[in-house]
């Protein structure tokens, strides 16, 4: 009898144990007390959240907590240009330019070679300081004077950098140099907020210039071109160029390969942002480039090609080099043609004012 007993407690034990176990399978212990959460994962706004800690499945996902550090990747949404958003760069022509806008004009007869939405008014970024040129030069103020940068000079437009700190002084005609050969914002601006009568009369008298040398469609708000407000068209640009090709200080300044400045006890080098005034294959006599995200990457040039003077506008160009590219495009193009070269035209060309 207390055999049987026994044998029957021993199953009894057996079996709570075996219940157990399959329970303990079903039913797995949690690491923290209390009822299991699903994770809750918050969509940010703009802005994609990626966990480091993520153990993933083809059933199932879940975070594993260890360390609430996240990586945040902000989206920034490429900013179009104008002529982007017109629509400017639909225009197809025979030279395959990325300059929506573009013109060619002969220096000396005034024939067009070629047009592209030459009359489309848009921003123009650093071509400003030719105009600011003209207006220094024009001055007769003197080229020793000494201009200290200030910090009215920095910029808060675009947050520009510049190796011009505040409190370096160089003359007037150190900063017209470094303002046209390597499109310095702060030189042009010091030389616009020194001139007699401040900034605002120095910017009246850029468009009381451009008014008088028949520019319509330009207008002027600031000497650096940062500034989306400072618009102008192909034509009105054309008009500048040539003006300005007749002042033999903007002609060597804005062709110049490399300058260097004493600022303080440094020496700084500087160099011209066209590079094809390096190109020996190029015989130019004025340029001037320009960028901001606005006007897109820009080029003005006087050069000679095929015994002929030409004035060259490429305006809103996409992709650094692009406006170099442009420019070689139509030196091959008329290189290769007869003594008369004929005028080629972009198709179904936009105009935005």
């Amino acid at each position: 009898m207390t055999h049987t007993l026994n044998l029957i407690f021993k199953r009894s034990l057996q079996l709570v144990g075996f219940l157990t176990f399959s329970v303990a399978l079903i039913f797995p212990a949690s690491a923290e007390a209390g009822p299991a959460k699903r994770p809750v994962v918050k969509k940010a706004h703009a802005a994609k959240v990626v966990s480091k800690k993520v153990v993933s499945s083809r059933k199932s996902a879940r975070f594993v907590a260890k360390s609430s550090r996240s990586v945040v990747v902000v989206a920034t949404p490429v900013r179009q240009s104008f002529g982007q958003i017109a629509g400017l760069h639909s225009a197809q022509d025979p030279l395959d330019l990325k300059s929506s806008v573009a013109l060619v004009i002969d220096q000396d007869t005034h024939e067009v070679l070629f047009s592209k939405n030459d009359h489309a008014v848009l921003p123009i970024a650093s071509l400003t300081k030719l105009m600011t040129g003209m207006i220094i030069s024009g001055a007769r103020l003197p080229m020793d004077e000494s201009i200290t940068i200030t910090q009215d000079d920095v910029d808060t437009e675009k947050g520009s950098r510049s190796r011009l700190r505040v409190g370096a002084s160089l003359t007037r005609g150190e900063l017209l140099h470094l303002a046209l050969m390597s499109s310095e914002n702060r030189a042009a601006h010091a030389l616009g907020r020194t001139y007699p009568g401040g900034m605002p009369s120095f910017v009246n008298l850029m468009n009381a210039k451009a008014k008088l040398l028949g520019m319509r469609d330009t207008r002027y708000v600031e000497p650096t071109g940062l500034s989306s407000q400072n618009q102008s068209s192909a034509q009105d640009l054309a008009t500048l160029v040539n003006a300005a090709h007749g002042d033999p200080v903007l002609r060597e300044l804005s062709t110049s390969t490399g300058y260097q400045v004493a600022v303080g006890s440094q020496t700084l080098q500087y160099n011209n942002t066209n590079r094809l005034v390096k190109n020996p294959d190029w015989d130019i006599g004025l340029q001037k480039t320009g960028y901001i995200s606005e006007a897109g990457q820009c080029l003005v040039m006087q050069t000679k090609i095929a015994g002929r003077k030409l004035i060259m506008v490429f305006l809103d160009s996409a992709g650094k080099l692009s406006r170099l590219g442009d420019a070689e495009r139509v030196r091959r193009w008329v290189e290769s043609q007869p003594v008369n070269v004929p005028k080629i035209s972009a198709v179904a060309s936009h105009s935005n004012g």
